[in-house]
């Protein structure tokens, strides 16, 4: 008899509401597993993405879920925190039917063909095929717990209710005094439990249980139960060592284990961000982003990946460079409203106001802890500054190299330092003090002081327009300072740039000329 298929839906929740309806309608049960096999199948033949927003999986991580949702396994996602990993878990549910049927009143989801639970049997006993159903959507058919040290059995899988055993008068031998947990009722479901070395011993025995036997055991009370369920579980390699373990058992009846990881490119990065940023609709009028600024953000989660200040095993949620992202356009938001500009852009400057993002969102060893956790995230973002400065212009130690082995162009051999002009201006005495609430208009007007600052802009992006200039303009002089070609100060209200030589001397460092400078750097 062909299985029931989803465009006659609307009709069958209409007009289907008793057994013998369902069995004339053709109706044929499934597992969730096949179900969730034959829905996918339907989607890689018509080419349709199987886990929309998932960035940087295409090649790696999601053809793993694939097959194997299509060997019918249970999965096991292994990876550091913020790697999509329950949101994976959580879009499988668009992989169900849209609607399935169910016994009327059952706590467990039933299926009204193969009924499990001794209240459904004995409402098909007692009314035959005017049993009534219900429908379930594919939204209810998910359940998700958070593994923690204080879960117990009566949580996942159930206990018996001396209350409802007096009601109904009933013995505790009785299945119908049991009330059921999550798992019991995420029957015919998905189930996710996050964390999974975070449950002690006894609880993922418990689990092994349900997976291996099909049975529950209740205080005592063994009740043959096959469930039928997805079991998702989520798993950071570091809890495997700190918190706990998987029991072998149980880990041995996950059949796929996945291994997540973090986004491998920048532009991954980027377009994870760019979707996940809750941004207000005035903040998009107002605040404008420039793809440096967004390149910047990411680039210091990458580089709190690589540093040894930074505990590897804990990792760099993504969600860093999305609050990153998120404080960067709230500080130049700030800055226009306490200006009262119409519109502005996120400077170089403004970065400074995502150091809380980082500061809480990053795990530091020892001698991170001992440099302190301020400094590190300021230590990241100008790692960040300098890694990318060298995409969009010159590298100054590059320079210095090929100065030093004699190895430069004609062309180089006129101008071998496209940043003299600059560091010469600081090496005079000036300097330049940049406020965080400096307009707009203010900050340009500084900018243009530094002789050659525009002219080096211009040599290299000759179509920017004066918002884009000036924000390189200010870039350059990051970029600088975080190559220690001139000094950079970051005080509560400013920045100061000045020349590092004369810095050094107001430290009582010995007084270099250009040459030793260039020398020992």
């Amino acid at each position: 008899m062909k299985a029931y298929r989803l465009p006659l839906l609307p009709a069958m929740k209409k007009n289907i509401t008793t057994l013998g309806e369902l069995k004339a309608s053709g109706y044929q049960p499934k597992s969730i597993k096949e179900e969730i096999r034959q829905n996918l199948i339907a989607k890689l033949q018509k080419q349709e993405t199987t886990f929309p927003g998932i960035v940087g999986y295409e090649d790696t991580v999601i053809p793993d879920v694939e097959r194997a949702l299509l060997s019918k396994h249970n999965i096991l996602f292994l990876g550091l925190r913020g790697q999509a990993k329950t949101r994976m878990a959580r879009q499988m549910i668009e992989l169900l039917d849209e609607y399935i049927p169910c016994i009327s009143g059952s706590d467990i989801n039933d299926d009204p063909i193969n009924p499990v639970s001794k209240f459904a049997k004995e409402e098909i006993a007692t009314h035959g095929d005017e049993t009534p159903i219900r429908w379930i959507h594919r939204s209810e058919r998910y359940g998700e717990k958070l593994a923690t040290p204080d879960v117990s059995v009566a949580d996942l899988i159930g206990d018996i209710d001396p209350i409802k055993a007096a009601n109904l008068k009933l013995s505790f031998a009785d299945e119908r005094v049991i009330h059921y947990g999550i798992i019991p009722r995420s029957n015919r479901g998905i189930f996710v439990i996050n964390e999974l070395p975070d449950l002690q011993a006894r609880i993922q025995v418990a689990l092994f249980n349900i997976l291996e036997e099909g049975d529950v055991q209740i205080r005592g009370f063994k009740l043959r139960l096959p469930l039928d369920i997805l079991f998702v579980f989520t798993a950071n390699p570091e809890d495997y060592t700190n918190r706990g373990s998987i029991v072998t058992p149980l880990k041995d009846r996950i059949e796929s284990q996945i291994l997540t990881h973090y986004p491998k490119s920048l532009e991954n990065a980027l377009e994870i961000t760019e979707q996940e940023a809750e941004l207000s609709d005035d903040q998009k009028t107002k605040v404008k982003v420039s793809d440096l600024v967004k390149r910047l953000i990411e680039q210091v989660a990458f580089e709190a990946r690589s540093s040894e200040l930074v505990d590897k095993k804990s990792g760099v949620s993504a969600r860093l460079t999305i609050s990153a992202y998120e404080n960067a356009v709230s500080s130049a938001e700030r800055r226009a409203i306490i200006n009262n500009e119409q519109q502005t852009q996120v400077w170089i400057s403004d970065l400074a106001g995502i150091i809380p993002s980082i500061t809480g969102k990053v795990e530091l060893v020892y001698e991170g802890e001992q440099e302190g956790p301020y400094q590190v995230a300021m230590n990241l973002v100008d790692k960040a500054i300098r890694s990318q400065f060298i995409q969009y212009f010159p590298n100054p130690e590059q320079l210095k190299k090929r100065r030093n082995t004699g190895k430069l162009s004609q062309e180089d051999q006129k101008d071998d330092n496209p940043y003299r002009s600059i560091t010469q201006w600081f090496d005079k005495g000036n300097n330049l003090n940049i406020s965080f609430n400096t307009s707009d208009k203010d900050k340009i007007l500084l900018l243009y002081k530094v002789d050659g600052l525009h002219a080096l802009v211009k040599k290299y992006f000759a179509q920017a327009n004066e918002s884009q200039s000036a924000l390189l303009m200010e870039f350059v002089l990051h970029g600088l300072s975080s190559y220690s070609l001139i000094s950079k100060k970051i005080f509560e209200s400013k920045i100061e740039f000045k020349d590092l030589i004369g810095s050094m001397m107001n430290l009582g460092a010995k007084d270099y000329t250009e040459e030793e400078f260039d020398e020992e750097a």
